[in-house]
């Protein structure tokens, strides 16, 4: 059983309207990647599919992911937060599946791991490595 101390949210950084099958195909063909960037995702109609199990790495964020489950909502493209209300409701009430699993486990965005390059204590939108999720999912999850 793996300890899990972060649940990342996540944007697959296209378009809304891209497929599961496409992601997955996207992790196999051109990422090389024997287990997809994320366990589950969430498209614009607030479908989630379970892409991996939790017992398995997800390849999320490098450096975090034996300790992490990775979600994804479909879209963000061009660093837009483009979610639909479905996609919203389906995001919140899957992060309090994960939290009920996880009840210790930090809810973030993958931009909230990059680094305090300026050590001001915020990480400041020029210091971050991606936008993904495109939206403050620290702020916008903490209540769960």
């Amino acid at each position: 059983m793996r300890t899990i101390r972060r649940i990342f949210v996540h944007c697959t950084g296209g378009s809304q309207s891209q497929t599961v099958q496409g992601l997955l195909r996207y992790f196999r063909v051109e990422k090389h990647w024997k287990n997809p960037g994320y366990h589950y995702v969430v498209t614009a109609d607030g479908n989630v599919t379970q892409l991996l199990d939790e017992s398995k790495v997800s390849n999320g964020v490098k450096g975090y992911n034996s300790t992490s489950i990775n979600i994804a909502w479909m879209g963000g493209l061009n660093g837009k937060d483009n979610r639909t209300e479905e996609q919203r409701k389906a995001l919140a009430n899957l992060l309090r599946l994960l939290r009920k699993r996880y009840p210790k486990a930090e809810i973030l965005g993958h931009r909230d791991i990059s680094p305090d390059t300026n050590h001001n204590g915020i990480v400041d939108p020029w210091e971050r490595i991606k936008a993904c999720p495109c939206f403050d999912a620290k702020i916008e999850y903490k209540d769960i």
